[in-house]
């Protein structure tokens, strides 16, 4: 694949983004995902571990069930996951097991991020597959996104008595 053909990675990011906007209005740390496959879109999530109350509820794990439904087939093979924020250990392993040959993420994750940040476990040579990544596009939007999101939960919330942080 192009690192980044003709703009192409933007302008599926832009419906990532849009996943995202969902979760906020939910009050979900925002973070959306996509899957592509044949210039179309077969996959698609936000993050929902509030208001499901599971935490494996990530964007991309609700994507690439979507996606896998969709094909009727555990192995996205020739498709793109894009997502607004680096994947998450859990969410890299599930990225490897469904065969996604590439990743394309918006922010750096410096906390938690297993995509080349912390770990890099999409391209671990001691795993039987490995994943394309492109890291940073639409970096400032996606990672703004964050930023204000949780400057209001810590502004709006922390230390009051029956709240939770949103990081947690």
């Amino acid at each position: 694949m192009v690192e980044n053909p003709t703009g192409e990675h933007e302008r599926w990011m832009a419906y990532a983004i849009r996943e995202a906007e969902q979760a906020l209005k939910r009050k979900e740390v925002p973070v959306g995902a996509v899957i592509v496959r044949e210039n179309r879109i077969i996959g698609r999530g936000y993050n929902q571990i509030e208001s499901l109350q599971d935490p494996t509820a990530h964007a991309e794990m609700i994507a690439i069930t979507a996606a896998a439904t969709h094909l009727e087939s555990r192995r996205l093979e020739n498709s793109v996951l894009y997502v607004t924020l680096e994947p998450c250990a859990m969410c890299a392993g599930a990225i490897v097991q469904a065969r996604i040959p590439t990743l394309v993420f918006g922010a750096y994750d410096p906390k938690a991020g297993a995509c080349g940040t912390l770990f890099n476990i999409v391209q671990d040579e001691r795993l039987n597959h490995r994943v394309a990544t492109f890291g940073g596009i639409e970096e400032a939007r996606c990672g703004a996104m964050l930023k204000d999101f949780f400057a209001g939960v810590r502004g709006n919330t922390v230390g009051k008595p029956g709240t939770r942080r949103a990081e947690e």
